[in-house]
């Protein structure tokens, strides 16, 4: 293949710098590495690439310093940042940077490969943004579901944009939302929260609105609604699918108009306000029901965020924990707890209906009432055992023995092979071959999520593939 395009690789470890040049070298890519910030800019006072792969943590300057000095010298160069930080005050620091995009190590290099050719196209049709601040943040993950999330939230980094964040309940709805906040134009200006579940329907458009001195029973002086509170800042309307059609209707009225008149006011107040509303329900079937303005959801849903369930983020359970077992300890005044690798285990197993909120409630229940230091498995609350009992419990026979099961099929498929050799490892393949089919096609084409499924890493998939596919 005629390679057309230069790609430098800037990182101080040799085994990263040899994988990559032999990955691109059939690819449209002639690919040039460097150990050192000060070697790329030796060299670029001769020559330019078309793209960037740079490390993040590097002796010297770092990926965000060689960020910063290349966003002045050439705005116009895509750079893709690679990190085994991947938390969200990196990815908010990499976007805000100038980084067309993150890939978070150990990464697939298929993925890379896309990542460059997609950065290459961008370099030819439009340049990348300026540098900005970062905030801190309480929002923990290194689940590739949770990276998605973190680039949501660096991309929206400069705008002030509606949002929508969608989600079971307990999955950190309102922690994103201020993590939007602290990371956008309005971080200095206030960060205003209400949930319309929690309101009374006759009180809410005093809430949202305020309301004048006598302009109902018991209303004494004037009172400044939430949106007048919020003014400049970010308003967070948490289950916004609970909130009165008529409320509603005003609610519309603000987003399009930029002012509201509070509850017996004469004379309209102007506010500007973003708006972050978030619901565990489905708005487009309320829509359909006539339970929610088709307007007012699509004013809402500029961008949407979708959280993931907590089963959806298993490699993040252990860091969670241990997050949440030291910030109640603290609180306490007291030693932070440990868990044997059963009771991990354990928690890793369950499928958390409650999501994160019900995984930082039950840390702060061993806490209180773990007697040990070290947490032992049978000492976790009994509702996180049992469904682990249920599923090691052996099958009665007459599951397990269907004449439709799993177990038929595999003692027919021996006996048919009587005659052959190396019989296990060939229905492992086969089986395999059937399952990464199935992952794929399940999750349309979707690597790291048919990686996950199967309970493979992406690296894994990708060499089965390659094994088992071609």
């Amino acid at each position: 293949m005629a390679q057309t395009a230069k790609l430098w690789v800037l990182d101080d470890d040799a085994s990263i710098r040899w994988v990559l040049e032999r990955t691109f070298a059939e690819t449209e890519f002639q690919v040039r590495c460097f150990e050192q910030a000060g070697e790329l800019y030796q060299a670029l006072e001769t020559e330019q690439p078309d793209v960037l792969l740079s490390d993040i943590r590097m002796p010297g300057d770092d990926g965000l310093e060689v960020l910063r000095r290349l966003q002045k010298q050439l705005p116009e160069l895509p750079i893709v940042i690679m990190t085994a930080h991947s938390d969200l005050d990196t990815a908010v620091s990499v976007f805000q940077g100038g980084a067309f995009e993150y890939l978070a190590k150990p990464f697939d290099l298929d993925e890379a490969l896309a990542m460059a050719r997609k950065a290459l196209q961008h370099a030819r049709a439009t340049p990348i943004a300026d540098t900005g601040t970062t905030a801190e943040t309480q929002l923990i993950g290194d689940s590739a579901v949770m990276q998605d999330v973190f680039r949501v939230i660096g991309r929206l980094s400069k705008s002030s944009v509606s949002v929508l964040i969608t989600g079971e309940t307990g999955t950190g709805k309102e922690l994103v939302a201020r993590a939007l906040h602290q990371h956008s134009p309005r971080a200095k200006q206030p960060f205003v929260a209400l949930n319309m579940a929690a309101i009374p329907n006759e009180l809410i458009e005093s809430e949202l609105f305020g309301h004048e001195k006598g302009a109902f029973t018991g209303a004494d002086k004037r009172r400044a609604g939430r949106f007048e509170q919020a003014n400049h800042g970010t308003l967070f309307l948490d289950e916004i699918g609970d909130m009165p059609l008529t409320v509603q209707t005003r609610l519309l009225r603000v987003l399009a108009e930029g002012q509201f008149y509070p509850v017996g006011a004469h004379q309209p107040v102007s506010v500007d306000v973003r708006v972050i509303a978030a619901t565990h329900k489905d708005l487009k079937l309320a829509v359909q029901r006539g339970e929610f303005r088709e307007d007012l959801y699509h004013r809402l849903n500029v961008i949407q965020l979708k959280l993931p369930a907590l089963r959806e983020r298993g490699d993040d359970i252990r860091q969670l924990t241990q997050y949440f077992l030291k910030s109640v300890a603290q609180e306490l005044d007291i030693s932070a707890k440990v868990l044997s690798a059963d009771a991990m285990q354990a928690l890793m197993d369950y499928q958390w209906p409650g999501n994160v909120r019900q995984l930082e409630n039950v840390c702060r229940w061993l806490t209180v009432m773990a007697p040990g230091q070290t947490v032992q498995r049978s000492e976790l609350p009994e509702d996180i055992l049992v469904p682990a009992k249920v599923v090691s419990e052996p099958q009665p026979e007459s599951v397990v023995n269907t004449s439709d099961g799993w177990s038929d099929s595999i003692e027919r498929e021996l006996k048919r092979r009587t005659t052959q050799h190396d019989v296990l490892n060939q229905m492992s393949e086969e089986l395999e071959r059937q399952a990464l089919v199935f992952a794929l096609q399940k999750f349309d084409g979707h690597k790291q999520k048919a990686a996950r499924w199967l309970g493979w890493g992406r690296n894994t998939l990708t060499r089965k593939m390659k094994l088992l596919l071609t």
